[in-house]
């Protein structure tokens, strides 16, 4: 692998690894909130746990470009690495509780609480409860959005990690 690419020139892994964490998070980020806005489809409390990975991954990743080039750059992509296969967890369960492979410990769908007064009682019947995490709204040749998010995150944390490692050889 490496003399293919050494072939192709020199690359600046010192830029291109962080630039990468953060683009690749942004851009899931944006496919998230595209989805929800743009193709109105709501998202339930797990896949908006499936985001955080990535905004931290993100946040690593602008760090790492504003930081000295080195051993913090090297730090942040093995721990952006890390978060991405934290999100690869967290899109796995969620794709077990659609496929109903177990219930989600996550307040997914309504719930009233007990001993409310009347009043309270009022307010939470009106409020429209979130969303259930077993409802799977869109799929794209019959996967949905989570088992997309458990291979996209998979790669990306693998990514990151090899990402890493070239860090930490030119460093």
């Amino acid at each position: 692998m490496q003399d293919m690419l050494k072939k192709y020139g020199h690359f600046d892994w010192q830029r291109l690894v962080p630039l990468a964490i953060l683009g690749a998070s942004v851009s899931a980020l944006a496919v998230a909130h595209t989805a929800e806005v743009v193709f109105s489809l709501e998202a339930c409390n797990l896949c908006l746990y499936q985001r955080v990975p990535y905004l931290l991954a993100g946040i690593l990743g602008l760090a790492a470009l504003l930081v000295p080039r080195g051993r913090l750059r090297t730090t942040a992509a093995t721990a952006a690495g890390g978060i991405f296969l934290t999100g690869a967890g967290i899109a796995f369960y969620h794709v077990g509780v659609e496929q109903h492979w177990w219930a989600s410990a996550a307040s997914c769908g309504g719930d009233l609480s007990q001993g409310l007064k009347t009043q309270h009682l009022q307010q939470q019947l009106l409020k429209k409860p979130p969303k259930a995490c077993d409802e799977v709204d869109w799929m794209l040749f019959g996967v949905s959005m989570a088992i997309y998010n458990v291979a996209a995150s998979l790669i990306l944390g693998l990514a990151s990690l090899w990402g890493a490692r070239q860090l930490r050889e030119t460093t």
